[in-house]
């Protein structure tokens, strides 16, 4: 079982990617980079819970496209 994420990381998460999803991958690394040129976040674990987030999220897009 997964740890649940907060309102706030899930509506940082998904305004970011409403606004750039085409920026976003399924590589943690590469998400973690483009969450911190895009927006301002204080800490690093948070910027690093919403990069997880988003990878979940591209992963689900890619697995439903898939079906």
């Amino acid at each position: 079982m997964g740890r649940i994420k907060t309102t706030f990381i899930k509506t940082i998460a998904r305004e970011l990617f409403e606004k750039n999803a085409d920026k976003f991958s399924e590589d943690f690394g590469n998400n973690k980079k483009e969450v911190d040129k895009l927006a301002y976040i204080k800490s690093k674990k948070q910027r690093n819970i919403v990069a997880g987030y988003l990878t979940s999220l591209k992963r689900q897009l890619a697995a439903n496209a898939n079906r």
